[in-house]
């Protein structure tokens, strides 16, 4: 790929970004544009997720100024030309440039690993090739793009080809703060032989919102006294990341998100395996240990162990390293006793939601996404699968159905603090539905309906918006024709994201080949 993205060595990183030069694309061929063209959508994409807004607002807000002739009808920006996506590029400030810098750097160093393994095919260690993997992976540039540029971060100046085989492992809690960003409260940190490295309370530098104690097993009584900051953490982890070390940890970025460490030589074992039949799942940790170390973990429901956790992640490493085991693994089968429940109002606590939902179950509480603050989104899991179902047919409220076949409801609720309001409840899978859905870590962000806008066949936003509109307006026959026409016109994009996730799937087996 013939392409001059500005210089992208990791030590130039955190340098001035010129505007013109990192827009300095040069081509020759039209292959070399399509990738272009794939590399600046997922950067649109990306600003999309992340709420971005640049001097003419976000992406669809530009194409309405932008184009008066298509608009939004054509807002997905595969579809885009090279000229409209740098045209919105262009739209964002200095700091956002050195943001979506880091992407194209992601990029950059993926051809380079792709020209050094056609090279010195022979050359590179298992612990390596891991790192390879990691890297060469189609989501990697979306998840460990970095804002590492701003105040606080920790880059290390270590190379993605180093050749040490030193590894430490990690694994984090994060809990919730009250302006719905997370904050590292627990860290754990193992090295190949599986001693502690590092095992540390971190002190909350935020008020707390949700401690998560269910999940992470955390009260606000295990922070009582605790001195060690996160720049604390920071240091520790320079020491063990030096010389070249090799970090492992599964589902990585959240971890690093959480201790504002960029850091070159990653191995994560949500991406060093993956499912026979179902490549596009990311597999837990817990069903890892089960196909690869054949052990369980944890039981279902109970919190995680930050210690048991990091452990975990370096024995998947060293199964593939010390005895080569396949990385791609039989889809495990488990019962999903959990309702999705989302657009919940901020004002409700996730513990008052056993005054909406009946029955006994655990809440886990997902990470705002940036732009929606006034709601969040939390997992009820309950003992088992009778006991969910049961939860949800007790509920009252209009039932529906997404376009995966899942049941849900629009529920009203009024409580006692005077409270009132609507919330969304959804089965995990509906009464046919037998794969599992992945959970993910701490910060949650990877529920497969929610992994990225262009994936989904229908947003959870979208159907909660007709639900409302309907509720509200049953008795309205202008209004029933716009229903109508709403619906119709999400069966149209229904259709146009198919398509896309066809294009995905190309996209996916031709960066495995």
């Amino acid at each position: 790929m013939v392409a001059t993205w500005g210089s992208v060595s990791d030590e130039s990183y955190d340098e001035e970004v010129d505007e013109t030069a990192f827009m300095a694309i040069e081509y020759s061929d039209m292959e070399e544009e399509d990738e272009i063209s794939e590399v600046l959508a997922e950067l649109v994409k990306l600003a999309q997720k992340r709420g971005l807004k640049g001097s003419k607002g976000r992406w669809k807000d530009f194409l309405r100024s932008y184009d008066k002739k298509f608009g939004v009808s054509l807002s997905d920006p595969s579809k885009r030309s090279i000229d409209v996506l740098l045209a919105f590029l262009k739209t964002f400030s200095q700091n956002d440039l050195k943001y979506t810098y880091k992407v194209f750097q992601c990029h950059s160093n993926q051809d380079a690993v792709e020209q050094l393994q056609k090279s010195f095919p022979d050359s590179e260690s298992a612990e390596q090739g891991l790192v390879y993997l990691t890297l060469e992976h189609p989501e990697y540039p979306r998840d460990y793009s970095f804002p590492s540029h701003e105040e606080g971060w920790l880059v290390t100046r270590r190379s993605y080809f180093d050749q040490s085989k030193a590894m430490v492992a990690i694994d984090c809690e994060m809990v919730l703060c009250q302006d719905g960003t997370e904050a590292l409260v627990r860290i754990c940190a193992v090295d190949r032989n599986l001693e502690v490295k590092l095992n540390e309370f971190v002190n909350r530098s935020k008020p707390i919102a949700d401690y998560r104690t269910e999940i992470t097993g955390i009260t606000a009584g295990d922070l009582d006294g605790v001195s060690c900051s996160l720049a604390d953490v920071q240091t520790s982890m320079k020491k063990l990341l030096s010389h070249g070390t090799i970090l492992i940890g599964h589902s990585l970025h959240n971890d690093l998100r959480a201790l504002k460490i960029d850091h070159a030589r990653v191995i994560d074992t949500s991406y060093a395996f993956k499912y026979q039949d179902e490549p596009y799942y990311k597999p837990s940790v817990s069903n890892l240990c089960k196909s690869v170390l054949r052990f369980k973990l944890r039981k279902m429901g109970s919190p995680h162990i930050c210690l048991d956790d990091a452990s975990a992640a370096m024995k998947l490493v060293l199964a593939k390293v010390e005895n080569g085991v396949d990385n791609i693994i039989p889809l495990v089968h488990e019962e999903v006793a959990a309702l999705l429940v989302h657009r919940i109002p901020v004002a409700v606590h996730s513990q008052e939601l056993h005054k909406v939902i009946p029955g006994e179950f655990t809440v886990a509480v997902k990470a705002n996404r940036k732009g929606q603050a006034d709601k969040y989104t939390a997992y009820v899991n309950f003992k088992n699968q009778h006991e969910a179902n049961e939860a949800f047919d007790k509920l009252e409220g209009n039932q529906e159905k997404d376009t995966w076949g899942r049941p849900q409801k629009l529920v009203s609720f009024h409580l006692d603090s005077g409270i009132s309001g609507s919330l969304c409840v959804r089965k995990m899978v509906d009464n046919t539905y037998s794969k599992e859905v992945t959970p993910m870590k701490r910060s949650f962000e990877e529920d497969k309906e929610t992994v990225e806008e262009s994936k989904k066949p229908r947003t959870d936003y979208q159907c909660t918006e007709i639900k409302e509109f309907s509720a509200g307006c049953n008795q309205c026959e202008t209004h029933s024709k716009e229903i109508e026409r709403l619906k119709k016109e999400l069966s149209h994009r229904d259709e146009e994201i198919s398509s896309l996730n066809r294009l995905i799937v190309n996209l996916v087996r031709k960066h495995a080949l």
